[in-house]
C-alpha cells in the first residue's frame, strides 16, 4: 500500500470518536444489602458533565448530561421514579458489516427509556417498537425495582439480553462490559485490558464477600492497577518532591474519563424513592462522589447542575485539579500521570486530600439512607443534605485547593 494512503487511513482512524467506558451490572443477589447496582465509568470527548432533573414523560428522572447539550436531549446514565436505571458503554464489534448512516443515538434512547420505562420488559418493548435502524451499537445496562438486572447488546436492528440474575449467564451475580460485546465479532472492539482489570477487581472482591456501592464508586473508577503490564501505581508511592511521571494508558481511569456513576436500586419490598445515584462529576481521581435522589420539586445540589457558565461547579473543580496531576506537555497530557501530585508517601497528593472530604459525604449520606429505610424517604431532609453539600462541602474543597 502507498505510504500516503497508509498515512491517510491512520489519520481518519484517529478522527473516529471512541468512548471507552467501563461498566458493570450487579444483581441484588451479589450485594451486601440486596440492592442491584449499575456502574458507568464514563469516557467521552465531552469532559464537562452536569446533572439534569427532568419533568417530562411518564416518570420524573435524573440524568447525566453533556454540559454542551443545552437542550438536554441526551442522557448518558440515570434513574427514574419507578426505580428504573440505565447506562451504556459503546460497543465496536456489533455491526461490522452494517453500512447504516444513522449512529450515536444511545443518549436519545436512554432518555426515552427513563421517561417511560418501569421494568426491563418495558425497555425490551421500547427496543422492539422503535423505528429501525436504531442508530446504536452499545451495551445497555439496566436495573428495575422488581429485582431485574441485565445487559442488552444492541445493534441497529436487534438485541441480545444477558440476564444477570441467571446463574448460568452470571455465576457470581454480576457482568462487566467495556467496548466490545460478547455477541459481537470475536477479538474486535476495544477495552480488553480494562475488562480484564475490572474482572480481576470484581473477582477478588467477591471472594471476600458481597459487593457494595462503595466498591463500585471508589475502587473501580479509581483503580491504578494495569492488568496487562501487572503494574500497581499505589505500591511504593514516591516522595511528594519526586519528579515521577508514569505512563498512563489503558487504566480504567484515563484522560478521557469525564464522570463515574453508580445507580443503587431498591429491593422489591422498598419504596423506589430510595433509589440513589452516586455521582462523581469530572475526572474520578480528582473529584468526589455526591449522592442524589428524586426530590418532590426537582432540587439537586447546585454544584452538580449547570451554573451561569453552563458547567457544573464540581466538574470545573475536578477538571482544574486534573491539570495538576497530568503532564503539562500537550503531546504527553493524555499518556502521563504525575503520580506524586496525585498520591505520595507524605499523604499530600490531590486524591489523598480529597478522601476525608468524600468520606464525610458518604458517611452522612449513609446515615440518611439508613433512617429513611426505617421510616420513609423525606424530600426536605434530602434538600437539607444538598444545602450542606453546597454550603459546607464545596467551600471545603475550594479552600483545601485554593480554587477560585
Amino acid at each position: 500500500m502507498n505510504y500516503l494512503v497508509k498515512t491517510y487511513i491512520l489519520f481518519l482512524f484517529g478522527l473516529i470518536a471512541l468512548y471507552p467506558c467501563t461498566t458493570a451490572v450487579v444483581s441484588g443477589k451479589a450485594t451486601s444489602d440486596g440492592r442491584p447496582l449499575l456502574l458507568k465509568n464514563r469516557d467521552s470527548d465531552f469532559l464537562q458533565n452536569k446533572l439534569v432533573y427532568y419533568f417530562e414523560g411518564k416518570f420524573k428522572f435524573i440524568g447525566l448530561v453533556n454540559s454542551a447539550d443545552k437542550a438536554n436531549k441526551e442522557v448518558w446514565s440515570g434513574f427514574n421514579e419507578a426505580g428504573f436505571g440505565i447506562m451504556n458503554s459503546a460497543s465496536y464489534n456489533l455491526k461490522i458489516n452494517d453500512t447504516t448512516k444513522l449512529s450515536d443515538q444511545e443518549g436519545i434512547i436512554m432518555k426515552l427509556a427513563l421517561a417511560g420505562c418501569k421494568t426491563l420488559s418495558d425497555f425490551e418493548t421500547l427496543l422492539d417498537t422503535l423505528p429501525k435502524p436504531l442508530g446504536v451499537e452499545a451495551n445497555f445496562g439496566v436495573i428495575d425495582a422488581e429485582g431485574g438486572a441485565a445487559y442488552y447488546e444492541v445493534n441497529n436492528f436487534s438485541f441480545i439480553k444477558y440476564d444477570v440474575n441467571d446463574s448460568e449467564v452470571a455465576p457470581n451475580g454480576y457482568l462487566i462490559r467495556t467496548n466490545f460485546s460478547f455477541s459481537g465479532v470475536e477479538n474486535k472492539g476495544y477495552g480488553y485490558i480494562r475488562y480484564n482489570t475490572a474482572s480481576g477487581l470484581f473477582s477478588d472482591k467477591i471472594k471476600d464477600g458481597k459487593l457494595n456501592f462503595q466498591f463500585l464508586i471508589n475502587d473501580v473508577p479509581r483503580c491504578l492497577v494495569h492488568s496487562f503490564t501487572k503494574t500497581d501505581l499505589t505500591k511504593n508511592l514516591p516522595d511528594q518532591t519526586d519528579h515521577n511521571f508514569v505512563f498512563f494508558r489503558d487504566y480504567i481511569p484515563r484522560y478521557s474519563t469525564s464522570a463515574a456513576v453508580v445507580i443503587q436500586g431498591v429491593k422489591d419490598i422498598e419504596s423506589t424513592s430510595l433509589t440513589t445515584m452516586w455521582t462523581v462529576l469530572g475526572f474520578p481521581l480528582t473529584s468526589i462522589a455526591i449522592p442524589v435522589w428524586l426530590t418532590d420539586d426537582g432540587s439537586l445540589p447546585k454544584i452538580l447542575i449547570a451554573d451561569e457558565t453552563g458547567n457544573a461547579p464540581l466538574c470545573n473543580l475536578a477538571l482544574g485539579l486534573k491539570e495538576k496531576v497530568l503532564s503539562e506537555q500537550n503531546d504527553a497530557k493524555e499518556n502521563y500521570l504525575n503520580l506524586p501530585a496525585l498520591m505520595n508517601k507524605e499523604n499530600t497528593g490531590v486524591r489523598q486530600k480529597l478522601n476525608p472530604i468524600e468520606d464525610e459525604v458518604l458517611n452522612k449520606a449513609e446515615e440518611k439512607i439508613s433512617n429513611w429505610e426505617k421510616t420513609e424517604f423525606n424530600s426536605n431532609e434530602a434538600k437539607e443534605f444538598y444545602n450542606w453539600i453546597d454550603n459546607d462541602i464545596y467551600p471545603q474543597l475550594k479552600s483545601k485547593f485554593s480554587f477560585n
